[in-house]
């Protein structure tokens, strides 16, 4: 199924070290290895018209009435009546402030984990929602993963959900893993909480992950060139309007929430210091309203040295990924997530993790 998808692969250098000063305030600047995959199956083509004419127009509803009791809820019940990946085991775990999933695939090597964060908005989705596709990515990876059920919008802030991912990858610690053992992943709104997350970490001292995996990931809340972008009008999910009323009102959530004080100026992740952070994979589709988030952090990333994959899937709709075992170029996505899991922490690394067989 794959054979009618093209790979082309280029190298961009990002910054400049013209001065010592330079130097000195900045690691060298690294290339971003941007790849683009190019053709759109018949499978792909059929699931973007699909969200077009069903998912975009309730998107743009709750955009005209944001704050109306909407059952968010019932879309990672929703997630229930998707099929089980065969041999797959599941465990609930607790962590301080909310659930997490621990799944295993079959043949798994525990000798590294992968830290992984729905998407949703923020608002939406879940443990059910993301289990097929994280099943999916402990099989390619061969590699456990921790999947948190982090707290959400409207009834908690999104420092809540970015405290509950640090309490995950403590979690992970006390049970024996490394950092140099860890993946950190997620996506659309989850992959901004896995950059956050380990920018938190750091500024706590605490050593970040091996990896950061980001599918089609929020980096910018500032909807302004997501708006400005072409993909505004092409992208089978988001409308423009929607991203800039999310935003609206993610902002009045955070001050309603607020206890004392004014809250401070959002912070963003292509907004930050990215010195330090982990080699990082990207993959977006060429046509969603993400993609500007992408490439932005891409250059961010390689501005501050941090080694990075951009991958550039065409035509493919947001987090396609999910459709993995239907839509050919989703199965590829896949399996390239498990490749740089496994080359981030190779099968050679030191263990002394507990079993939660």
């Amino acid at each position: 199924m794959d054979r009618n998808l093209h790979h082309t692969r280029s190298l961009r250098l990002v910054g400049s070290s013209s001065s010592a000063a330079m130097a000195l305030a900045h690691p060298q600047p690294q290339s971003i290895v941007r790849e683009n995959y190019l053709g759109a199956s018949f499978q792909s083509q059929i699931l973007a018209t699909s969200l077009r004419y069903s998912v975009k127009p309730l998107l743009s509803v709750w955009a005209k009435w944001p704050h109306l009791p909407w059952p968010t809820g019932a879309v990672d019940l929703a997630g229930s009546m998707l099929p089980a990946v065969p041999g797959t085991r599941y465990r609930t775990v607790q962590l301080p402030h909310c659930r997490a999933e621990w799944i295993k695939a079959e043949e798994v090597n525990a000798q590294r984990v992968v830290l992984y964060l729905h998407g949703g908005a923020f608002l939406t989705c879940g443990l059910r929602t993301h289990r097929r596709m994280v099943s999916l990515i402990s099989a390619a990876s061969r590699t456990p993963v921790l999947s948190v059920d982090y707290r959400m919008l409207p009834r908690y802030t999104i420092n809540d959900s970015v405290e509950d991912g640090i309490d995950a990858y403590r979690w992970l610690l006390r049970r024996g893993y490394r950092p140099d053992q860890i993946v950190i992943g997620g996506d659309s709104a989850g992959g901004y909480l896995a950059f956050m997350v380990t920018l938190a970490l750091r500024s706590q001292g605490i050593p970040v992950p091996a990896g950061i995996i980001a599918l089609a990931p929020l980096t910018n809340l500032n909807p302004a060139s997501k708006m400005a972008h072409s993909n505004a009008k092409t992208c089978s999910l988001f409308s423009a309007d929607v991203m800039n009323v999310f935003t609206e009102y993610a902002d009045r959530v955070e001050q309603r929430l607020m206890i004392n004080g004014a809250p401070g100026p959002r912070v963003c992740p292509v907004d930050s210091d990215l010195s330090g952070l982990p080699p990082t994979l990207l993959q977006v589709g060429s046509t969603e309203l993400l993609l500007p988030d992408s490439e932005m952090i891409a250059d961010r990333l390689a501005h501050y040295g941090v080694p990075c994959q951009l991958q550039v899937w065409d035509r493919q709709v947001h987090v396609f990924q999910a459709a993995a075992g239907i839509v050919p170029e989703a199965t590829r996505a896949i399996r390239e997530i498990g490749r740089f899991v496994q080359d981030a922490v190779p099968a050679s690394a030191r263990h002394n993790a507990r079993s939660l067989a």
